[in-house]
């Protein structure tokens, strides 16, 4: 995954998601990375207020787990929120 983020000078964090079907060949599985996605953003968008978020999902992502998923966005939170 590639997370990229701006300010947005607004009082909340936006984001914004880039699944594509060279990341996840089936709909099923790019729906899981999304709802995964979005659910970690949810629990972290408190410690995030003032970007705009855009993830990224690269090329093999639908060979993950939901867990090493959610172990990578809890790290790219962490990177962003310093």
């Amino acid at each position: 995954m590639t997370i990229l983020a701006v300010p947005n000078h607004l009082d909340r964090a936006r984001l914004g998601m880039a699944v594509s079907r060279k990341a996840a060949h089936h709909a099923v599985v790019r729906n899981r990375v999304k709802r995964i996605i979005r659910e970690s953003f949810r629990l972290q968008k408190d410690s995030l207020c003032g970007l705009d978020v855009v993830v990224i999902a690269r090329p093999g992502i639908a060979t993950r787990d939901n867990e090493q998923m959610r172990k990578a966005l809890e790290s790219h939170w962490k990177r962003l929120r310093r």
